[in-house]
C-alpha cells in the first residue's frame, strides 16, 4: 500500500512538472512572438504569413538548379544576408529611380552648328552637341554660354525623340548661363533648389548627353562647394561623371530638383579623368530671369577692386580699390577695408562675395559686414549695374 501510493506521488509530481514546463514554453513563445511584431512593426498574424512564405521559398529553392540560385542570390546564396542590407539597398536603388524618373523628362539634347574659319580663310560649318534643362512649360531652355552663345543653328530633342529648332535668347561669357528658346507647350519644367540647404557628401545625379549619347545618368557626391576655376563663379564640384557633351545639363539632388548646371571638366596635364563641376543653382536661376526679361544678363556691382585676404588674419574679402561714383564709395567703403560677410553670409574670398551679390537684383539693397582698424562695421548699398562685363565687382 505504501508502494503504490508513493508511485502516485511521484506520478502526480511529474505531471505537475511537465504541466508547469507547457505553461512557460506557450508564455514563452507568445512573449517573443509579441516582441518580434514590435520591432518588426507587424501584426503576429503577419509574423505567420512571412514564416510560411519563408518556408515556401525555401522548399522552391531546393527545386532550383545551383546556376539559378547563383543567379538569384549571389555567389554566397546560401548565406542569410545580414540584417538590413537587402532593405537598404533596395531603398537606395527605388529612391534614385525616383529622382531619375522626375528630372529625365526635362532634360533636352542640344545639337549646335557653327561657323568657324579653317587656316586658309575659308568659311565652314561645325557641328557640337551638348544638354539643356526645361525652365518653363513655354519652352525657355536654360544651357551653358560655351555651348549655344556662338550658334548658328540651333536643334533641340526631347525626351520624347520630338526636334524643335531653337532661338537663342540671350547668353552671359561670365557666369557660363545661356538661355535658348523652342516653340512648345506644355513641357516638363524642372524644380530647381537653392544651394543654401546642400551638404559636401549629398547625393547628387548628372543627366545629360556625354558625346552625344542621351539621357545618360551617373551618380556621386557633391565633392566640394565654392570651387573658383576659369570662371568667377562659386562653382559645386562632384565626382558624378562629366563628360563632353554633359555641359549645360542638370545636376541633381536626392529629391530630383535642379542645384546646378554642368559646365566644365578639369584635368590636369597627363591626368586619365577630369574633375567635374557645376554652376550653382542660385546664379542660374537669376541670370536667366534676366536674360529672359531683358535679354541680357544685368550683373549686379557694387564698384569695388577685391583679392583674397592674406593679410590681417580677419577671414574675408580684401578690398584693394574703390571705383568713384558707385555703392561701395558711396556707402562709405574704402581700400583696405575686408568685407567679412553680405546679408549675413560669411564670405572667405571674391568668388563667395559675387556668389551672394549675384543672388540680388540691380536696385536690392544688401548689409555689408566690414573689417577695418581693429573693429567691425555694418554697412548698408544699394546695387547698381556692372558697367561692364570683364568687372569682377
Amino acid at each position: 500500500m505504501g508502494e503504490g501510493s508513493g508511485f502516485k506521488s511521484f506520478f502526480i509530481k511529474g505531471l505537475i512538472i511537465i504541466l508547469v514546463a507547457i505553461i512557460f514554453l506557450v508564455v514563452g513563445g507568445a512573449s517573443m512572438l509579441g516582441i518580434l511584431a514590435v520591432v518588426n512593426k507587424v501584426s503576429i498574424a503577419d509574423l505567420f504569413k512571412g514564416s510560411i512564405s519563408s518556408g515556401e521559398e525555401a522548399a522552391q529553392g531546393k527545386q532550383t538548379t545551383g546556376s539559378e540560385s547563383a543567379t538569384e542570390n549571389g555567389a554566397n546564396a546560401g548565406e542569410p544576408k545580414p540584417e538590413g542590407e537587402g532593405i537598404l539597398l533596395e531603398e537606395l536603388n527605388g529612391a534614385i529611380s525616383k529622382v531619375v524618373e522626375k528630372i529625365t523628362p526635362s532634360v533636352v539634347n542640344i545639337r549646335v552648328t557653327i561657323t568657324v574659319q579653317d587656316i586658309f580663310g575659308q568659311t565652314q560649318e561645325q557641328e557640337g552637341i551638348g544638354s539643356g534643362v526645361i525652365y518653363t512649360e513655354d519652352g525657355y531652355i536654360i544651357t551653358n554660354n560655351h555651348v549655344a552663345g556662338d550658334a548658328e543653328k540651333l536643334v533641340v530633342t526631347l525626351y520624347d525623340g520630338s526636334e524643335y529648332p531653337a532661338t537663342l535668347i540671350g547668353a552671359d561669357e561670365k557666369t557660363d548661363v545661356a538661355i535658348i528658346k523652342i516653340e512648345a507647350d506644355n513641357l516638363e519644367a524642372a524644380s530647381f533648389a537653392t544651394m543654401d540647404n546642400t551638404k559636401v557628401g549629398d547625393i547628387v545625379v548628372a543627366v545629360g548627353s556625354p558625346y552625344g549619347l542621351d539621357q545618360t545618368v551617373t551618380m556621386g557626391v557633391i565633392s566640394a562647394k565654392g570651387r573658383d576655376i576659369t570662371i568667377p563663379v562659386n562653382l559645386i564640384q562632384t565626382d558624378a561623371a562629366i563628360n563632353p557633351g554633359n555641359s549645360g545639363g542638370p545636376l541633381v539632388n536626392s529629391v530630383g530638383q535642379v542645384i546646378g548646371i554642368n559646365t566644365l571638366i578639369y584635368s590636369p596635364s597627363g591626368a586619365s579623368a577630369g574633375i567635374g563641376f557645376a554652376i550653382p543653382s542660385d546664379t542660374v536661376v537669376n541670370i536667366a530671369k534676366q536674360i529672359i526679361e531683358y535679354g541680357r544678363a544685368i550683373i549686379p556691382y557694387i564698384g569695388v577692386e577685391m583679392d583674397s585676404n592674406n593679410a590681417t588674419g580677419i577671414i574675408g574679402v580684401y578690398i584693394s580699390g574703390v571705383d568713384p561714383g558707385y555703392p561701395a564709395e558711396n556707402a562709405g567703403i574704402r581700400a583696405g577695408d575686408v568685407i567679412t560677410e553680405l546679408d549675413g553670409v560669411k564670405v572667405s574670398n571674391p568668388y563667395e562675395l559675387f556668389a551672394q551679390i549675384l543672388k540680388h537684383d540691380i536696385g536690392d539693397e544688401v548689409t555689408v559686414k566690414i573689417y577695418r582698424n581693429g573693429e567691425y562695421l555694418t554697412i548698408t548699398l544699394e546695387l547698381a549695374e556692372s558697367p561692364t562685363t570683364e568687372n569682377v565687382n
